[in-house]
């Protein structure tokens, strides 16, 4: 999903930057190796951490792919909080995948977890900012970080019982847009900043985790995902009008196929 993003060609600083991931990503990939090993949680050693594992090296590949084509002048901080934050939602992933759901206790740790990893997803863009090390690879990085978390803590509120299967929606809506970008090519330009998505997508993260602390109950963790659920289909509601109106307003002869993101 990092890689193909639009406008990139290979730049001359794309070795570094690559070896410098290379390094990073080994470093966190052994922490979390220790982590999934020494963590006191019974059943998380085998398959379920084979599974954390799998994940954080198909977001590996994935960062080393994307750095292909669009390369900062080097990885940097911004980008390490980042993958630290990929490293925290595959073991959630792996939490997640344990037979037995998820005890009070067990849950109350991964909350612990999911917040602080929201607290660094303001810490990475900070950084970014202030080592002047902003790039279009690290803002996307950062996106589909954000989306990988919600479908981690949506399996969390899944397996725990909190929601229904109903939830695994909230998850899937990033990846249900760019598969509709796949059917319909004007979906993939790139679309402004904008203060809204990025409000609802940290306030959608939020309610879950708060859905999935064990102070709330069932009842009142289903009403507080379906209020996300519904905010978040009106935000990629907005997107696609924005979009398919950009597209009405081109001109035909204007209407060339964007490169995919």
């Amino acid at each position: 999903m990092l890689t193909g993003l639009p406008n990139a060609r290979p730049s001359a600083a794309s070795p570094p930057a690559r070896a410098g991931a290379t390094g990073v990503l080994l470093s966190v990939a052994a922490v979390l190796v220790v982590v999934l090993r020494g963590a006191p949680v019974d059943g998380l050693w085998g398959r379920p951490a084979a599974i954390a594992m799998t994940l954080y090296a198909a977001v590996g590949i994935l960062v080393l792919l994307g750095l292909r084509h669009h390369a900062p002048r080097r990885f940097g901080a911004a980008n390490i909080i980042t993958l630290v934050r990929a490293a925290a939602v595959a073991f959630l992933a792996g939490v997640a995948a344990i037979e037995e759901p998820p005890s009070p206790a067990l849950r109350l740790a991964v909350t612990i977890i999911g917040f602080a990893g929201l607290a660094l997803d303001g810490v990475d863009g900070w950084a970014a900012r202030r080592l002047r090390l902003a790039s279009r690879f690290g803002a996307r990085f950062d996106m589909e970080v954000d989306a990988l978390s919600m479908v981690a803590i949506t399996l969390l509120l899944l397996r725990s019982g909190q929601a229904g299967a109903w939830v695994l929606a909230i998850g899937m809506l990033r990846y249900h847009f760019v598969a509709m970008g796949w059917l319909w090519p004007p979906l993939t330009r790139r679309l402004p900043d904008n203060l809204r998505r990025k409000s609802i997508c940290v306030a959608a993260i939020v309610a879950m985790l708060i859905a999935l602390s064990p102070w709330v109950g069932a009842p009142a963790a289903a009403a507080i995902c379906a209020g996300a659920l519904a905010f978040l289909v009106y935000s990629f509601t907005v997107d696609y009008l924005w979009l398919w109106h950009l597209w009405r307003s081109t001109p035909a002869a204007d209407r060339a196929i964007p490169e995919r993101v």
